[in-house]
């Protein structure tokens, strides 16, 4: 892969990073700053579900983020866009349409046909 795509990829990479580092930030402005004093349980309890999806989406970030730091490593030890499976270099739509992956597309199929059939 070329220095101008690894470069390309380096930035969005680094943009998908800021962008999570953000909004991790604002949740835990925003769950600091209210004091929900719900008089009505069913506020409340509608609240809480809110609080709590948005911790769930905020932990699969936290997770998204360990392979964005991967996928940068990745970049700097030149074996960004190469599967682990078959060793092959993974397509450039592929990798536009998931920066962190690290599997080509049939890799990744024959990988999760797999899961399904022991499912």
């Amino acid at each position: 892969m070329d220095q101008e795509i690894l470069a390309h990829f380096k930035k969005k990479l680094e943009d998908m990073h800021e962008s999570l580092l953000s909004e991790a930030d604002k949740t835990i402005s925003e769950m600091t700053d209210h004091s929900d004093n719900y008089p009505d349980p069913t506020d409340r309890a509608s609240a809480e579900s809110d609080r709590n999806f948005e911790l769930r989406i905020r932990d699969r970030e936290r997770k998204l983020l360990s392979k964005i730091k991967s996928a940068l490593d990745r970049i700097e030890d030149s074996s960004y866009g190469i599967c682990d499976g078959c060793g092959e270099d993974i397509a450039t739509e592929r990798l536009n349409a998931r920066p962190v992956t690290t599997y080509c597309i049939e890799c990744k199929t024959s990988q999760e046909q797999n899961e399904k059939g022991k499912a």
